[in-house]
């Protein structure tokens, strides 16, 4: 059901994701920047971050679950696999805010 979800949400946020970048004049870093600084679009595309790392953590998951059939190796895996997916989208998300508020 997460999975789903999440898919949902991408769909939606891919979707302004893609309609908002169309629609900058250029991709020259001021413009990026200014666009990120606007909080609407900061929040979006931190959501954005956080809800693809999620989903990418839950699809690792289910393919170390299915075909990693040593015990231990299995949970070592999904540990590693959710500390690098929260260590992406935290990175990402202080990226996104980072770059939001100035250096």
């Amino acid at each position: 059901m997460a999975q789903r979800i999440s898919a949902v949400l991408l769909v939606v946020l891919g979707l302004w994701f893609a309609g908002s970048m169309s629609g900058l004049d250029s991709f020259e870093h001021v413009v990026v920047v200014a666009f990120i600084a606007e909080p609407r679009n900061g929040v979006l595309l931190a959501l954005l971050c956080a809800t693809l790392a999620y989903h990418s953590y839950l699809g690792v998951q289910v393919v170390v679950e299915d075909y990693v059939h040593t015990p231990g190796l299995v949970t070592f895996s999904l540990v590693a696999s959710r500390i690098a997916h929260a260590f992406v989208a935290l990175a990402s998300i202080y990226a996104v805010f980072k770059t939001g508020f100035g250096a």
